[in-house]
């Protein structure tokens, strides 16, 4: 479009109806439309005012929803896309509006929907009256992988389908149909959250002029309703949310609901069966587990009766879900409920269980598995979508009409061969809904994912849900896989909006507060996060220093300090354990030398480097992203998109990596300064401390051992003294106290034996020696503890040292006594790490069956 005819279409959009404009000049949008082809009254006054708001005041808003999304940390991981540890949210500012009316209906139909299903899972796991009536073929759900006979006979009176979600679009009679149900391990609840937080926000004058109905109270509900499932503790059930790990693509929306509703993050290492219970590890022993809410599919969550090469569930499961000792949400097996060849039967099956007609249609589908369906089928198989019953892998949707005659033939040979594998279904026309796309609203075709969850024997529905609209034009695949644009879904009202809040004590009295216990793999993280963040703060320090000197070298400055410039960088090598490195200096020319440097700063996959350090800094801190404050989240957030944003673009020479370094130290200081004001003094700060201590006690004592322990020529010491203490950020202290030239001896004093020093060697010695008294103990209350007796160890021999005595000259180039101090100080922290790994962190192999798996048998 050229900008004469975008200025015509603005001119004639101020003197016409907006959204009729918009409806009829840039496209219909179905979603906007009645039936006459006139646009809904509920979007004529909000289309108004995006038009009287401008394109460019429009992308702003939606720059500003970025902003907030990646500050939140709100990811979409795509498996495919291997150069990114996550994706940015992709959302929307125009939401989708749906009247009061309407939504009654939508609502009436989910509900429907999530009982029928309910009373089916029931039946397929329990009596099979619907098999044994012949109501459904036995080849539709034996010969899906969904069916779990190990399932049979665990119901409980509490196997209830808990969360349920449908994926929804508008049929060409205006009316919504059900593409897909999903029962398995729904997703996109808080992801419909975080989307109405950022838009209720970013557009908070329409927001409040709509009256859109809120969410709260679906959340309440669906804490109501995991509370009420737990078997035995209802009043104050213990509820994990299990989830595969970050490297899950919904992994955010894991650790955001955890965070949200108060539960526990839990992968599956971190729980464990013990005598027909569930528990789960974490540093004060082993806590009993309750309900467990899954986004693990189903045949992943038990190693022993399922799938027996699954690393992310529970081994012996099953066994606690049938002596009723847990509950799982939504329960093992239920991913049967997600044939595509049910919906076939779904309208039968509601009049046979409800005596009622179904709400909501389903998209028409013919399982093939019937004779006169399957004709039907291949004789119309230009006009359909073909689908497999069973997902994944290489099977997926094929539109009949895009087949050539040797891949149509190819099909129905396949059709005729396992008929019972396959269905038909029509090909529907997706509803349109406005979109900014690069400052213009465009069509785009769109899916609402619906949720219910049962609360009090009933199903509450979110009003709203998850709307998805597809990345281009005329695209029939509404997929986030397939870089799908996200929106926030407005139930209108007629009548007051009442902002929902927690049900509130009747007088104000004190409640007892919920300590959170921390799992073995949280406590890994945080102690690997602080370890992680010592090192990168470490070589930051040392590599700014060099290349300070460097850049003073090339200037014509300090001509001096060559000698002290080839000391430091052997430090490098040292401390961050790349060697050969510049150990051999002798044998690297200086565009060697330079080409180590950038090595050492941008190389993710060279251990010790600090793009290797950073990186596994962002994925310790990401793999507890729930346990951070919002504001060291986002500390954390900025920080890696700074590292990434100008890692990518940086020519490198000195001056611009001497700016990246301090900003980047500026900003590690931040977080940690964050940390420190954010986190209560409970098990994961004393964990991040630990890590942290333990790591710049040996990067101190690397440090000391690369540049002192060899004697240095006179004429060269003061200048590695002085280096010594701007790494340490040692340097005006120590003007302040000595008042004289830089001295070894009282450079030692200060960084090794001053107590008060932050920075000293027995600073952290003494706060390690604190901080790991406070572990918690299982055993041998009354005795220190292996990694106690290391740390009092090495804090009681530097206390007993003699600074005197470890600078005694010994004529060999090497203060022994100092390096015999400094290595074994180093030795008792390295023991000490490797002792608090093994009693409070996870190091235990999967447990799996010796014999393969029903559904592997039958596949």
């Amino acid at each position: 479009m050229t900008n004469s005819e975008k200025t015509d279409l603005q001119n004639r959009a101020a003197s016409h109806n907006a959204a009729q404009f918009y409806a009829t000049r840039l496209g219909s949008y179905d979603e906007m439309l009645s039936h006459q082809n006139e646009v809904q009254p509920h979007w004529q006054h909000f289309m108004e005012a995006i038009e009287h708001m401008g394109g460019q005041e429009l992308d702003g808003r939606r720059k500003e929803s970025q902003r907030l999304l990646r500050e939140n940390g709100v990811t979409y991981n795509v498996y495919s896309d291997s150069g990114h540890f996550t994706r940015p949210w992709k959302l929307d500012p125009i939401p989708l509006l749906i009247s009061a009316a309407e939504w009654q209906s939508i609502e009436q139909g989910l509900k429907q929907r999530a009982e029928l299903l309910n009373l089916i899972f029931r039946d397929l796991y329990g009596r099979q009256n619907l098999l044994k009536k012949g109501r459904l073929p036995a080849e539709l759900i034996y010969a899906h992988q969904g069916f779990l006979a190990p399932c049979l006979g665990t119901l409980t009176d509490f196997s209830r389908l808990t969360i349920y979600a449908a994926n929804l679009a508008r049929g060409p009679n205006g009316n919504m149909w059900v593409l897909n149900d999903h029962t398995q391990a729904p997703s996109g609840i808080g992801y419909s959250l975080e989307n109405r937080s950022v838009i209720g926000r970013v557009m908070a004058d329409l927001f409040q002029d709509a009256q859109v109905q809120r969410l709260g109270s679906f959340f309440s509900a669906l804490q109501k309703g995991l509370a009420q499932s737990a078997p035995h503790n209802k009043s104050e059930p213990h509820i994990v949310v299990l989830t595969p790990g970050p490297l899950n693509e919904t992994y955010f929306e894991h650790a955001f609901l955890a965070a949200q509703l108060g539960f526990t993050l839990a992968q599956g290492e971190d729980l464990t069966v013990r005598d027909g219970k569930l528990w789960l590890r974490t540093l004060e022993g082993l806590q009993p587990v309750d309900v467990l809410l899954r986004r693990v599919d189903d045949t992943f969550c038990d190693p022993l009766e399922l799938r027996g090469s699954s690393q992310l569930g529970v081994a012996g499961l099953l066994q606690a879900v049938r002596q009723g000792n847990v509950s799982i949400a939504n329960p093992l097996g239920s991913s049967i409920l997600e044939n595509p060849g049910l919906l076939a039967f779904l309208p039968g099956l509601c009049r046979y269980f409800l005596n009622q007609d179904l709400r909501l249609p389903s998209v028409a589908t013919w399982w093939c598995g019937q004779a006169k369906e399957r004709d039907f089928v291949i004789k119309n198989i230009d006009r359909l979508a073909i689908k497999p019953i069973n997902r994944g892998g290489t099977n997926h949707v094929i539109f009949g009409n895009s087949l050539s005659r040797e891949q149509r033939s190819e099909l129905i040979d396949k059709i005729k061969a396992k008929p019972y594998l396959y269905i038909g279904q029509e090909q529907i026309t997706f509803s349109t809904v406005p979109t900014l796309i690069n400052r213009n609203i465009e069509a785009r075709n769109s899916i609402l994912r619906g949720f219910a969850v049962s609360s009090d024997d009933s199903y509450q529905i979110m009003p709203g849900g998850l709307t998805r609209v597809a990345a281009n034009k005329d695209q029939y695949t509404v997929s986030n896989q397939f870089g799908a644009i996200n929106k926030d879904t407005w139930v209108l009202t007629e009548e007051a909006v009442e902002e929902h809040h927690p049900p509130q004590p009747s007088q104000n009295i004190a409640i007892p507060a919920i300590t959170e216990p921390l799992s073995s793999r949280a406590a890994d993280n945080f102690f690997w996060v602080g370890r992680n963040f010592e090192r990168i703060l470490g070589v930051t320090r040392l590599l700014r220093t060099i290349l300070v000197k460097q850049t003073n070298l090339m200037n014509g400055y300090d001509s001096d300090s060559q000698q002290c410039l080839q000391v430091l960088l052997r430090a490098l090598t040292h401390l961050t354990v790349t060697y050969p490195g510049f150990v051999e200096m002798a044998q690297m020319s200086p565009a060697q030398q330079h080409q180590e440097i950038l090595s050492l700063f941008r190389d993710q996959q060279r251990h010790g480097t600090l793009a290797s350090n950073i990186q596994s800094f962002f994925q310790a801190a990401f793999n507890i992203r729930d346990l951070w404050s919002q504001d060291t989240w986002r500390c954390i957030d900025s920080m890696q998109h700074y590292w990434y944003s100008q890692v990518v673009t940086m020519e490198h020479p000195n001056p611009q990596l001497i700016r990246y370094l301090t900003e980047l130290s500026t900003r590690l200081a931040a977080f940690n300064g964050l940390a420190a004001e954010s986190m209560t003094r409970e098990s994961g700060w004393l964990l991040l401390q630990l890590g942290q201590k333990l790591e710049r006690s040996l990067s101190l004592v690397s440090l000391l051992r690369s540049t002192i322990v060899p004697k240095q020529p006179d004429t060269q010491l003061y200048l590695v003294l002085e280096a010594l203490l701007e790494i340490t950020d040692s340097f005006s202290i120590y003007k302040r106290r000595y008042r004289s030239g830089t001295r070894l001896p009282m450079l030692l004093e200060l960084l090794l034996a001053d107590e008060s020093l932050p920075y000293s060697l027995l600073f952290q010695l003494k706060n390690l020696h604190e901080y790991v008294s406070k572990l918690p103990r299982h055993s041998n209350k009354n005795r220190l503890r292996r990694e106690e007796r290391l740390v009092l160890k090495a804090y009681t021999d530097l206390q007993l040292c003699d600074i005197d005595a470890l600078l005694a000259d010994n004529d060999d180039g090497v203060y022994d006594n100092l390096d015999t101090l400094l290595s074994d100080i180093a030795q008792s922290l390295w023991n000490a790490a490797d002792a608090i790994a093994q009693t409070y962190f996870n190091h235990i192999s999967a447990t799996h069956q010796l014999s393969p798996t029903w559904a592997e048998d039958n596949l």
